[in-house]
């Protein structure tokens, strides 16, 4: 009778891989593919092995969608791009991840309004009074998404992603105009916080998603997050290249 407790790992997968890969199981569950990297099947020896000596790309974690599904992300990347477009004077919103930055801001508080009153009764405020209602931003967003594409099938015969850059403003302007027949939100009122988030997605530290390569801050010549200005103060101004949150977190 085999004594099981005494089965050894097969010589194909070494210990160090295999404590590694068992690395993949969180509380009893395997997760992903990792199954298939424990224990080696017919010539999966060979293709682990050639996998190892392949060079892997790094992973950017920020461009990884949180809420929107692909479609919305296109579309915002496209209207968004629109807002602020690349010119001569440096990159636009699409080069600057500001899709991403809007996608995960709408996964987390922001998009959940978790800093905001939403107790009813609601009242139709003054524009500086800012949004009265019981939707959350997540849910204006998908709803105007929505919308958007259906204005842009019903004005052109085309969705917002397949139209021209001016036929693209021109819904953008509907939206801004009010122009846009909507009951359960306020056209112009996404727009605003379409474009806000835009510029905050520009300007925005890149740890958050945006602002990509801190390219946005350079067409401005923004220093960025400096741990201090002591070495140069006295100097008087001087160029100096930004820096990021993500920069300090070794320290």
């Amino acid at each position: 009778m085999v004594d099981e407790t005494k089965k050894e790992i097969p010589e194909s997968v070494s210990r160090r891989k295999f404590i590694r890969n068992t690395g993949y199981v969180v509380g009893g569950v395997v997760v992903g593919g990792a199954v298939g990297s424990l224990l080696p099947f017919g010539n999966k020896t060979k293709e682990i092995k050639n996998n190892e000596t392949s060079p892997t790309k790094s992973e950017n974690f920020n461009q990884a969608l949180m809420h929107f599904t692909q479609e919305q992300f296109n579309i915002v990347q496209a209207a968004t791009e629109r807002i602020f477009p690349e010119d001569e004077n440096g990159p636009g919103a699409k080069a600057l991840g500001v899709a991403f930055f809007i996608d995960h801001q709408l996964a987390g508080d922001w998009g959940f309004n978790s800093r905001d009153y939403m107790q009813a009764p609601f009242y139709k405020g003054e524009k500086v009074q800012g949004y009265q209602g019981r939707l959350k931003r997540r849910e204006i967003f998908d709803i105007a998404l929505q919308e958007m594409q259906n204005h842009s099938m019903e004005k052109y015969k085309k969705k917002f992603t397949d139209l021209s850059g001016d036929e693209q403003d021109a819904v953008l302007k509907d939206f801004e105009g009010d122009k846009v027949n909507i009951t359960t939100i306020s056209p112009s009122g996404f727009f605003n916080i379409l474009r806000s988030s835009t510029l905050e997605g520009v300007y925005s530290d890149p740890l958050y998603g945006g602002n990509m390569n801190m390219a946005g801050w350079k067409m401005k010549n923004y220093p960025g997050n400096q741990m201090a200005y002591s070495d140069i103060i006295e100097k008087g101004y001087k160029k100096i290249a930004p820096q990021s949150l993500r920069d300090h977190l070794a320290h």
